[in-house]
């Protein structure tokens, strides 16, 4: 009996935001959060009653003991982050200037969790779950965390978990394209669920129709591509079956960001509970809507009650068989 459901690793930073329409050069203000893709993904899983665990390195410093506090207080098991006096935990700021304009500056490089190295894995931890999700920032932050991406798939397989892989790309963090392209292809090959957004996915594969894309991710008769298509939905291509699920309709998008990690955990919980593909590609696509309606990259990953509220309200005929 496999006591988690899902294992994620990756670096969440200290988020300071600007209030609405307003600048980082004017601002005297800012609220704190916390963000990053993976603890975003565990947390949202977490609401949705899916057992996770999380796990990273931190500084040995106040931002390190909140980023912690708050992502345990949500309920995700944190029994394997690591703290280190060698680095600070990261920070980044994003100012709100208007709902389609909104700039992001990091300040993460050589930061705690640039420091997490494969040595640092547990593999009893990792298997004692059933999945284990990665995205493709943590392999950009130094060579070691790539080393230790990696090395978490290659002792998943071994264990028998399945592996979700949300490319996630932050072009600012590789050295170039071609090392971005080559490492993410890797790590893609090695997945059971791809989850690229559409321009991701032309980036990998140079495909301008996302079903040749699709095609061109799946290197292995058992790999499942759910490609993240905006406000129109998802599509979704296996061996055997591929189709699109039309996406929730939201009437003011509040805060964008946030919303693939909120698809992503819609989409894992799914699979979590043996859903099909569809019915996965349908809780994400609700979760990805039902985020974007509030500021913060976690606040407005919804519980499942307040999930399935939402989907019932807005349900539709969905699914497009191919």
């Amino acid at each position: 009996m496999k006591s988690l459901d899902v294992v994620t690793l990756g670096e969440t930073m200290v988020l300071f935001s600007t209030h609405d329409h307003m600048s980082l050069e004017y601002a005297h203000h800012v609220t704190k959060q916390i963000a990053g893709a993976e603890s975003n993904v565990a947390i949202g899983l977490s609401r949705l009653g899916v057992k996770t665990g999380w796990f990273s390195k931190l500084g040995e410093d106040p931002f390190g003991r909140y980023v912690h506090k708050i992502i345990r207080g949500e309920g995700v098991d944190t029994s394997e982050v690591l703290f280190t006096g060698e680095a600070n935990t990261s920070v980044f700021f994003k100012e709100k200037v208007s709902a389609e304009n909104v700039n992001v500056y990091y300040y993460r490089k050589g930061s705690a969790a640039s420091l997490l190295k494969k040595s640092d894995l547990n593999e009893d931890y990792l298997s004692s779950a059933r999945f284990l999700h990665v995205t493709g920032i943590t392999p950009a932050l130094s060579e070691s965390c790539k080393e230790a991406v990696l090395h978490a798939i290659c002792l998943a397989r071994s264990n028998g978990l399945t592996v979700v892989f949300d490319p996630n790309i932050r072009y600012k963090l590789w050295k170039d394209q071609e090392e971005a392209r080559r490492v993410l292809l890797e790590i893609a090959s090695l997945s059971d669920y791809i989850l690229p957004g559409v321009d991701e996915a032309l980036f990998l594969t140079g495909e301008h129709d996302y079903n040749k894309a699709a095609n061109a991710l799946l290197t292995r008769d058992d790999q499942t591509v759910i490609m993240k298509l905006g406000a129109e939905g998802a599509y979704y291509s296996s061996k055997h079956e591929s189709g699109e699920v039309s996406g929730y309709p939201v009437k003011r998008v509040v805060d964008p960001v946030g919303a693939g990690d909120g698809f992503a955990a819609g989409v894992i919980s799914s699979l979590v509970e043996g859903c099909t593909v569809p019915e996965a590609v349908e809780r994400g696509n609700a979760v990805g809507s039902f985020v974007v309606q509030m500021n913060g990259d976690v606040e407005g990953l919804p519980t499942m009650k307040q999930l399935e509220q939402f989907m019932t309200s807005g349900k539709r005929h969905a699914d497009v068989e191919r």
